[in-house]
């Protein structure tokens, strides 16, 4: 398991029923990039636990805010 920096981009995500504010995340080691919905330090969280999830790469890093 590594040590991963990603970037976050604040920007309006399209929902179900209209725009909504998220964040969208890139992994700074392969690029993969993930949408969530909410701003907050919860959704950031969310995010790395899901960029961990989802790698391409089949790797279980340990992401961190760059």
């Amino acid at each position: 398991m590594a040590r991963v920096t990603f970037e976050i981009h604040y920007d309006s995500l399209e929902g179900d029923h209209g725009p909504v504010d998220g964040i969208i995340v890139t992994c700074s080691r392969c690029g993969h990039e993930i949408e969530v919905f909410g701003t907050s330090e919860a959704s950031v969280r969310r995010a790395a636990a899901t960029l961990r999830k989802e790698c391409p790469n089949g790797e279980e890093n340990f992401y961190e805010e760059l």
